[in-house]
């Protein structure tokens, strides 16, 4: 592996934690912004600039260290009480975190480079308000290469935020690279720097572990080092100096007891000091070596104390997750295999297989699924800009965040609901005047939630502003020619008009929104995730848009049904019953699609004739009683087969305007099964009995079509393979 390939992805991985560190860096300021006085959240920014800085000048991103090294004087200067917290510092650190966002990702992709303008601006307004020149830090000379490595004490201040006397603990810090640490690009030398600039550090080099020279590996450290470290700084703040490195390292971060907490900050060169730091280092060294006397002098790097997160690319967990779709699919057919041979060896076989690949399959979904806060945390910077540019004042508000589903929801979560919260700031928030007059609080709120519900997560955006005006959508519906002038529309359809292309019924256009364009977006991406769009508005109280997604695109649990020849999938999660229906029970009903269920009336639905499938009928017939949103509904099958484990495959783009229709499966004897969407199919029904049937494909011709495709695919694949 060549030395650049690693530099590569040593940046790739410092990307991918400097990201992670943004967001939350971003979140703590727009906290900040509403608790000025909470010191927990100016430690927090400070920390997280801090980490950018070091852990980017460690990587190569000089540029983007010293950048945020300004910042970070800033914000010690409000950690002091020297610099008060107000909206223009506010701004100009979100303005910074911008250019810093583009120095993190320059050279990916078509991500516009910093402005070095801006930047230069950012600074200069940054040094006005805390009345100080640019400051860099100091550079620590360092020592002859050619010298031999020093087992004695080394003392020394850093320049940039030493300890304050009287404010100073000591720390007893030991640090011992593991085997993989060079190999990660990881230098030791700036992290004792870093070290150093926050207080007077006491430093002994130990060379214990080091190997006789014939079996030393050139690519690793074997040099530990025990230091003492006198700052106001807190645990947390010195940890995030080894945040990038702590997972391949030996890190132990103590409070020095029984120690003066001045003796190493009032006189660090001072011989007292360097005295007391060095007896300090000792103990700490002995207390240290005597822990670890039984791993042989060095830490078991395999032990379960050391367990640590590992980062996959998101390419190889979805070929992943796809092997262990095919896997489940020919897991199916062996059990379809094993029930025709009647041969007791086969079944056992097949049962352990299906327990295997059923274990296998929960854990890649399990390690698919992510909180969803990262993605809500986003939008504070959005609601904070929109509220400054429209002049309104307005929080956010997020109920959760740690609702978990599958990331290739997540990611595709993003522009949708930008569109709902910017769509709700421009139209639905009223100005501060109009909100007074109404009696309302002179702050809106914009609130974000996330739940499960069965296997679906419902995720709504919900505002307090003036609602939708029904009447005035129905009108602009009626203008355009998309419904007739005396057509009796229920208020889910009059609001479903929203999110058609180019709708809008705003009176002007502006930066924000009013061109019709976003709420077609959201329907769209939320259509690509198979999930649905329900809008509630009460006028002058709010309007609140909830999505309801599935909780994962790749493997569902299911219940296999027969109509005919057919075969179809029912979610399992939406199955709440099944009863039997027989030709007594039609009888009863007077031809209307109705059944008692334990004295409920609950309306069903013949798939037979909404797929227009022309078999004979069963003497005895099964309803499925699902639960949809509409409430509970029935769906009369033939037969039901049993539970199974369905992967889903996309029917690709001629049958992209079927909603009907999830996706298909393949079954273990090669067939293919449709995979019905409960919701769609009850809205089908009742749009059907409201303006009659739509022409369309029906069930027959999709899985035709489905199963062509199939067969084009293995007979690819066997070309391939031979």
């Amino acid at each position: 592996m060549s030395i650049e390939y690693k530099a590569d992805q040593f940046k790739q991985a410092f990307r991918e934690e400097g990201r992670d560190v943004l967001v939350d860096l971003e979140s703590a300021l727009l906290e900040l912004n509403d608790n000025r006085g909470d010191q927990g959240l100016v430690g927090r920014v400070f920390r997280a600039l801090h980490t950018l800085k070091g852990s980017g000048a460690m990587f190569g991103f000089e540029d983007l260290a010293t950048f945020t090294h300004n910042l970070e004087t800033a914000f010690d200067e409000v950690r002091n009480g020297r610099l008060a917290i107000s909206s223009e510092l506010i701004d100009l650190t979100l303005a910074a975190l911008d250019q810093i966002r583009a120095m993190l990702e320059e050279g990916i992709g078509e991500v516009a480079p910093a402005n070095p303008v801006a930047c230069a601006e950012i600074l200069s307004k940054v040094r006005h308000l805390t009345g100080k020149p640019e400051k860099h830090p100091a550079p620590v000379p360092v020592k002859d290469k050619t010298a031999p490595p020093q087992a004695g004490l080394e003392v020394g201040t850093g320049t940039g935020f030493a300890a304050a006397p009287g404010q100073a603990r000591e720390w007893a810090i030991h640090f011992a690279p593991g085997p993989e640490f060079m190999l990660n690009g990881a230098n030791p030398l700036l992290l004792l720097r870093e070290l150093k600039q926050l207080g007077g550090l006491a430093v002994k080099a130990s060379m214990a572990a080091a190997p006789p020279l014939a079996e030393l590996d050139p690519e690793r450290c074997y040099i530990s080092w025990e230091m003492v470290l006198a700052t106001a700084a807190e645990r947390d703040a010195i940890r995030d100096v080894f945040i990038f490195v702590e997972d391949s390292c030996e890190l132990s971060i103590e409070p020095v007891a029984g120690i003066a907490e001045s003796s190493a900050a009032s006189a660090p060169n001072s011989a007292e000091a360097a005295s007391a730091a060095a007896s300090t280092t000792d103990l700490t060294a002995r207390g240290l070596e005597e822990s670890r006397t039984a791993s042989g002098g060095r830490r078991n790097y395999d032990s379960p104390d050391n367990a640590s997160s590992l980062r996959v690319p998101a390419a190889k967990l979805d070929q992943f997750v796809n092997l262990v779709g095919e896997l489940v699919t020919v897991q199916a057919r062996l059990s379809e295999i094993a029930a025709r041979c009647d041969d007791p060896e086969i079944a056992a076989v097949s049962e352990e297989v299906e327990r295997l690949a059923s274990s296998l399959r929960d854990n890649s979904m399990n390690i698919r699924m992510m909180p969803i806060r990262s993605t809500f945390e986003k939008f504070r910077r959005l609601v904070h800009d929109l509220a400054r540019d429209l002049g309104k004042n307005v929080e956010l508000t997020i109920e959760g965040a740690d609702t978990e589903l599958d990331k290739t929801v997540i990611d595709q979560l993003g522009d949708p609901l930008m569109h709902l919260i910017r769509n709700s700031m421009d139209h639905g928030i009223e100005p501060p005047a109009v909100r007074a007059e109404r009696g309302k609080r002179l702050t809106a709120t914009i609130h974000l939630s996330a739940r499960h519900s069965g296997a679906s997560v419902l995720i709504a955006v919900a505002d307090d502003g003036g609602g939708i005006d029904a009447e005035a959508v129905r009108n602009r519906a009626i203008e355009r020619g998309l419904v007739a002038a005396g057509a009796e529309l229920a208020e889910s359809e009059i609001f479903a008009f929203i999110f058609q292309p180019g709708f809008s019924t705003a009176k002007q256009v502006t930066d924000v929104s009013g061109r019709g364009v976003g709420m077609d977006v959201v329907r769209q991406r939320v259509d690509s995730l198979r999930g649905s769009i329900d809008v509630a508005s009460n006028p002058g109280i709010g309007t609140s848009v909830t999505l309801r997604l599935p909780l994962t695109l790749a493997i569902i649990d299911g219940l296999l049904v027969s109509i005919g020849d057919a075969s179809f999938v029912l979610p399992l999660a939406n199955i709440l019953e099944c009863i039997e229906l027989t030709s007594a029970d039609l009888e009863r009903a007077n031809g209307k699609h109705m059944a008692d269920v334990r004295g409920e009336i609950v309306p069903y639905i013949r798939l037979r004739e909404h797929f227009n499938i022309r078999t004979p009928r069963p003497e005895i017939e099964q309803i499925m009683i699902v639960s949809t949103e509409g409430g509970r509904y029935g769906f009369v099958v033939d037969r039901v087969l049993g539970n199974c484990q369905t992967v889903i495959k996309n029917l690709g783009r001629f049958y992209r305007h079927v909603k009907v229709v999830s996706g298909a499966t393949i079954l273990g004897d090669g067939t293919v099964a449709l995979i019905l969407d409960p919701e769609r199919l009850a809205q089908d029904a009742v749009r059907a009995v409201t303006h009659g049937p739509r022409a369309g494909p029906s069930a027959a011709a999709i899985a035709a079509a489905v199963k062509a495709s199939v067969q084009r695919y293995k007979r690819a694949d066997t070309h391939i393979s031979m």
